[in-house]
């Protein structure tokens, strides 16, 4: 259960009227990033509260402990796309491609999660009902980057025992993958809920909460079965939603990658926006058509070998800057004083 914070353990940059001059050295946010942000914003940002949250020194004390290290889930995957034809029938993760953690590991894990959390709120009271500025925007983004990355690291260390609980129940044929997932989504809301600090390992509190899921499953799939004699059959309710959702992460990558020529972010030289206007289609000019590598080399006097080399040297300024504003890693130190 979370206790609201009184008051900030670290401001932002001061008061609102501070944070304006700040804002110039910020990025705009992109399209994608405020409808994100929009739906951080619509409910309250839930934490499980710890006594160091309220220490003055809490984010460096917090961030300054042991680093955990991540699990390989490698081998997750290939596995859970022979789940239906193994009908249930799984080998566990081999040695060596699984992480135990210790009870002081998890609590590391989960006071940093619980702490960002408890920051995106103290930045979420901050705002209120006002719009939020772009220092505080941000601040937010960064934050739950931050508590994602902990998030993930925390589930996909426990993966495996998604699986040792779905051993133990009998299901009928074919439905062992609906299972997996009903554990994984309680395995989910496990880490949100779970508190570090009564002192309790986190599979204690997982494996009851991921049993009780596959129960609520099983009642389901029972009162379904009795409601609808036929068997289902997938082919019967295609749906374009995956293409539909493909498109619409292609045009907000394509308007990513347009702000940054428009802003010129990944410090392009003339030549570079010149090449890869002509050959994309983006930057400037924009409006002019697709031409090809020997085309462009005549525009601006180099043969198209030289005209490749100046294209991907382009391309991969702009993938470097845009995994580098989409890397929670580059988040996860602490701020500055």
């Amino acid at each position: 259960m979370s206790v609201l914070p009184n008051a900030r353990s670290k401001p932002l940059d001061g008061t609102r009227a501070g944070r304006r001059s700040a804002e110039r050295k910020l990025r705009q946010l992109s399209r994608r990033e405020e409808h994100f942000l929009g739906r951080l914003l619509e409910k309250e940002i839930d934490f499980t509260d710890a006594n160091v949250f309220h220490q003055d020194d809490a984010e460096s004390t917090i961030f300054g402990l042991d680093e955990v290290e991540k699990p390989d889930v490698s081998w997750y995957r290939p596995l859970m796309d022979d789940l239906i034809p193994a009908r249930g029938r799984i080998d566990t993760p081999r040695s060596g491609k699984s992480v135990l953690l210790t009870g002081a590991q998890e609590r590391i894990l989960f006071l940093k999660f619980n702490y960002a959390r408890f920051q995106m709120r103290t930045v979420q009271m901050t705002i209120g009902t006002s719009r939020p500025d772009l220092a505080e925007a941000r601040e937010m983004l960064r934050w739950h980057a931050i508590a994602s990355s902990f998030r993930e690291q925390i589930a996909e260390t426990n993966l495996a025992l998604v699986l040792a609980m779905a051993k133990r129940v009998r299901i009928m044929d074919g439905e062992f993958a609906d299972l997996v997932s009903e554990g994984n989504m309680a395995l989910m809301r496990s880490v949100d809920k779970f508190d570090c600090e009564r002192g309790f390992k986190f599979s204690t509190y997982a494996c009851r909460a991921i049993l009780k899921a596959f129960s609520r499953h099983g009642m389901k799939s029972t009162r379904h079965r009795q409601r609808f004699i036929t068997d289902f059959d997938p082919a019967f309710e295609r749906s374009d939603h995956l293409e539909t959702r493909r498109a619409e992460f292609i045009a907000d990558s394509a308007a990513e990658v347009r702000h940054l020529m428009d802003t010129n972010e990944a410090d392009l030289t003339q030549v570079e926006q010149t090449v890869i206007g002509h050959r994309f289609g983006i930057g400037t000019p924009s409006q002019a058509p697709t031409l090809t590598l020997e085309q462009v080399g005549q525009i601006i006097g180099v043969t198209k070998e030289r005209v490749r080399q100046i294209q991907n040297k382009a391309l991969e300024k702009l993938r470097s800057t845009i995994e580098g504003l989409q890397n929670p890693r580059e988040f996860s130190r602490p701020l500055d004083n």
